[in-house]
């Protein structure tokens, strides 16, 4: 793996447009609120390491959705949730914040990493280290028109704005230049209940997929 093979990863992410965050109650809870997002026609879903038993959730959604969607490590804050995360299969991996080190370590990896920012000098320094890509978040806080401006000092930045972001302001935020978005708490709840549930959040996906396509 290499810069080549990131690369075709963040290919792939913004073909995907829509990235899933995933923070679930289990691991179980988290592979099937993949599979549903999977069936509905989501191709990217990230599993975060708020999850309880996440190492597992990945592994497991990665065989059960293999040619299928992508399946990357959110909140990676530590080396050893980074080494579980690429020993699981994990095919990109996304931090919430700007650790020099652990950004260093995740790049080494040759997998794609998507260091959080929120402001242009976390933007540049990640870019400095190598990251081919960012992760704006809290997306939310800023809005799409920051993104706007920060693209004016940094016109090749593709960054994916992440948390807060919902149906509404999905479009908007491609508009000003994502490369992709990532939604969690407005699509992906934290488990399915019943089939209702399991109804209710592929409508949700097919939506948003039909907003930003």
């Amino acid at each position: 793996m290499g810069v080549q093979a990131a690369t075709e990863t963040l290919d792939r992410l913004k073909a995907a447009t829509v990235i899933a965050v995933v923070r679930a109650a289990s691991a179980a809870d988290a592979v099937a609120v993949a599979e549903t997002l999977a069936d509905a026609g989501v191709t990217a879903i990230e599993l975060t390491y708020t999850t309880p038993g996440a190492t597992v959730a990945i592994r497991e959604a990665r065989d059960r959705l293999a040619g299928r969607a992508l399946v990357g490590a959110g909140t990676v804050t530590s080396d050893e949730q980074l080494r579980e995360a690429v020993d699981a299969g994990a095919a990109f991996l996304v931090s919430p914040h700007l650790d020099p080190m652990l950004l260093d370590a995740m790049l080494a990896t040759g997998l794609l990493a998507l260091p959080g920012v929120l402001t242009p000098s976390e933007a540049a320094a990640a870019l400095r280290r190598g990251a081919q890509a960012v992760k704006i978040f809290p997306a939310a806080s800023v809005g799409p028109g920051f993104l706007r401006a920060l693209r004016g000092p940094f016109p090749e930045l593709r960054a994916i704005p992440t948390g807060g972001l919902g149906p509404g302001d999905a479009a908007e935020w491609l508009d000003a230049g994502a490369w992709a978005i990532g939604v969690g708490g407005a699509l992906a709840p934290p488990r399915l209940a019943d089939d209702r549930a399991r109804t209710e959040l592929a409508e949700r996906a097919r939506a948003l997929l039909a907003a930003v396509r």
